[in-house]
């Protein structure tokens, strides 16, 4: 049996640095006028400093988007993978999804536009872990349209709404405002359940009153 070394807790807080703050910057500038100076000078880093941990900027550009996908594969798909019910599922997949971008105004998280940016080889590593995620989300709405619990809505658009909820979220979202990250993550997901799955009936509801002794 092989014995995996832990990951560099230093190391990786500083990958998770060096991802947010050049997104920040690629998100405001675009990716075309960013340049690699102004991601080391925003790190405080030189720029000889910066390629230590990067070989360019589309080799950053891919790390930005992998270090995306690695906290979405992390903290949403693999806990959703646990919940059995489906509507539990999907609730826990807009509200932990909904966290993951209100970080650093969730710039990470939006530069999927960007991802044209990549070498071929790249843009397709990332599409295929987008396309796995998609899918998650998707199958989960039909599993809850055959048991009748989901409203009569289109898959795909149903898929791409909620998904567009939630990665407008950072466009209006402010740390240390009115709402917390918490608060809203729980708001977006019961307005967009609220939307999407039928209510049960009242004589269902009634029983779920009931106390079992």
């Amino acid at each position: 049996m092989t014995i995996q070394p832990k990951p560099d807790k230093r190391l990786l807080a500083r990958r998770a640095e060096i991802c947010r703050t050049a997104a920040q910057i690629i998100r405001e500038r675009g990716y075309d006028a960013t340049s690699v100076n102004d991601i080391a000078r925003a790190l405080g880093m030189t720029k000889a400093g910066l390629y230590h941990y990067i070989s360019g900027k589309e080799a950053l550009l891919l790390e930005i988007m992998t270090f995306g996908m690695d906290q979405i594969d992390a903290e949403v798909v693999v806990p959703a993978r646990e919940i059995e019910d489906a509507e539990e599922r999907l609730r826990s997949i807009i509200i932990r999804h909904a966290r993951i971008v209100t970080r650093a105004q969730g710039a990470v998280t939006n530069l999927t536009d960007e991802v044209r940016g990549l070498p071929a080889a790249g843009r397709k590593k990332i599409e295929r872990r987008m396309r796995v995620y998609f899918d998650l989300l998707r199958d989960t709405m039909a599993e809850l349209k055959a048991a009748g619990r989901l409203q009569d809505v289109d898959l795909t658009v149903a898929t791409f709404s909620v998904l567009g909820m939630i990665l407008f979220l950072p466009r209006w979202f402010r740390q240390g405002g009115r709402l917390n990250a918490e608060r809203v993550s729980t708001e977006i997901a019961r307005m967009a359940l609220g939307g999407l799955i039928r209510p049960k009936p009242a004589r269902a509801r009634r029983l779920q009153l009931v106390k079992i002794p």
